[in-house]
């Protein structure tokens, strides 16, 4: 009797440690907003058919105070991901402070892994996964640009969907 009051003595005391441990925990904090973001996607046709090629653009705003550059994105469409994104990365400067233009890869409303959607709407979706802070100096005539650590704050993502023409 007396072994089975200190076992559950022994248990409250761990259950107060315990809930006394949890409240002494910090939250979390929330991920910091990147101060890089995606104001605008361009696709050129504006309402292309079946089988057309595509012009793909994304305007990036940074609003930091260093040149980003090294720009790793992914594209989808239809939810189905390009692999030619994969292992690419811009090297584009974007000036702080600036709206700057990014013309990605060019796209085909269809291929043989995507057919034609049935309700006819494409629906293309861009997101910045990875972007590096950099330095860039002449040195001996060489344009020479350091990474200076990542930008926080990615991924960001826009997304555009167009009605294609039958």
């Amino acid at each position: 009797m007396r072994c089975r009051r200190n076992l559950l003595a022994l248990l409250a005391a761990c259950a107060l440690a315990a809930g006394a441990a949890a409240e002494e925990t910090p939250q979390a904090a929330a991920p910091a907003a990147s101060p890089l973001s995606l104001e605008e996607l361009t696709i050129e046709p504006a309402a292309p058919g079946p089988a057309t090629l595509c012009k793909l653009r994304v305007k990036v705003k940074s609003g930091g105070t260093q040149v980003a550059s090294r720009l790793g994105f992914a594209v989808k469409i239809n939810g189905q991901a390009l692999p030619v994104y994969t292992n690419q990365l811009y090297l584009q400067n974007l000036p702080p402070g600036e709206v700057s233009e990014v013309r990605l890869y060019n796209f085909w409303t269809t291929e043989t892994t995507r057919p034609l959607p049935k309700d006819g709407k494409l629906t293309v979706e861009v997101a910045l996964q990875e972007a590096s802070w950099v330095e860039n100096k002449t040195e001996q005539g060489v344009e020479v640009s350091r990474p200076l650590g990542p930008v926080p704050g990615l991924p960001v993502a826009k997304s555009l969907t167009i009605t294609l023409k039958k």
